[in-house]
């Protein structure tokens, strides 16, 4: 009977401190570079998120390593609810990529929700002589080796949207890994690298404006806010996907109560119809599970890239 009650005082606890949660700050920790969409993401979903919990939602930038520094230090906090993981398909591609990165994904971490996903730009710098996807193959074809493509770092959605256009293109141009995407994204307006995939969500203005040349996005169909731009596969590179997408991750252990509350009033926002009109207008398309859909998500995902990934021989430079 002891026992019994134990338990049950116990529930009755975390049902309370869900009730009541959250009583102080809580920390989001995007693991890559400022100005990203994943930076760009967790400071508006945190702003949603303060108005409707009472709390502020604290945006931290921890790039590194290809999101594992950040994500280590998620890892390692406290399972409570007040250190929070914004992730990315970075992390489904580095579980095959880094099997010896200091966590494991679906042991070290609990699903809380889904943001969004949006399709890749795949721009060249001006200077390129290259109009589409097709010239730019042939240019590459008669240089192997001697162009170049950055990405925010290895693994992460840029990284993997690089190698698997290298592999189904039949082209050697060279990996350039930043330290964030706003890194490898000043490469590419500069010049010093001749190709990127960035986030449409990103990029998208800076095609507009002239400063890189838009050739194809990443999507199995056109883009909402650049429909005059093809996608890679209708543009000559069959069977060609990638995207990137979104969403929030916590410690193993956090009480599932929080954790509930929070896919509750994550999903709230991503489902709020002026969030949808204004994400719309950037290339953004809303996810919406529940966290024991999204966890198998994540497996699907993990599974998902371990095929692509052995079948294209991407490799971690």
């Amino acid at each position: 009977m002891r026992t019994l009650a134990a338990v049950l005082l116990a529930l009755a606890s975390l049902a309370a401190s869900a009730e009541t949660y959250p009583t102080r700050p809580v920390t989001i920790i995007v693991p890559f570079g400022a100005g990203g969409p994943a930076d760009i993401y967790a400071r508006f979903l945190g702003q949603r998120l303060q108005g409707a919990l009472g709390q502020s939602f604290v945006v931290e930038d921890r790039p590194g390593g290809g999101s594992v520094v950040g994500s280590t230090a998620v890892a390692q906090s406290a399972p409570d609810g007040y250190t929070l993981l914004l992730m990315s398909n970075t992390h489904t591609v580095n579980e095959t990529l880094l099997p010896k990165k200091p966590f494991q994904l679906m042991r070290d971490f609990v699903a809380v929700a889904p943001i969004n996903y949006s399709d890749l730009l795949l721009v060249v710098h001006p200077s390129v002589p290259a109009k589409n996807v097709q010239e730019f193959i042939a240019l590459a074809k008669s240089q192997p080796g001697k162009l170049f493509y950055a990405s925010s770092g290895p693994g992460t959605p840029y990284h993997m949207a690089g190698e698997l256009f290298k592999s189904l293109a039949g082209i050697d141009v060279v990996h350039v890994p930043h330290k964030g995407s706003d890194q490898a994204r000043l490469s590419i307006l500069s010049g010093q690298v001749q190709m990127m995939f960035d986030a449409i969500t990103t990029m998208s203005q800076n095609a507009r404006a002239g400063k890189v040349r838009a050739l194809a996005t990443s999507g199995r169909a056109r883009s909402a806010i650049m429909p005059d731009v093809p996608t890679v596969a209708e543009a000559g590179v069959p069977g060609y996907e990638a995207t990137i997408w979104l969403g929030v991750v916590a410690p193993k252990g956090t009480p599932a109560a929080i954790v509930d509350r929070l896919n509750a009033e994550i999903t709230k926002v991503t489902t709020s119809p002026d969030v949808k009109e204004a994400w719309a207008k950037q290339g953004a398309t809303p996810l919406v599970m529940k966290p024991a859909e999204f966890e198998q998500y994540l497996r699907d995902d993990i599974a998902k890239w371990a095929k692509v990934i052995a079948q294209a021989g991407i490799h971690r430079d």
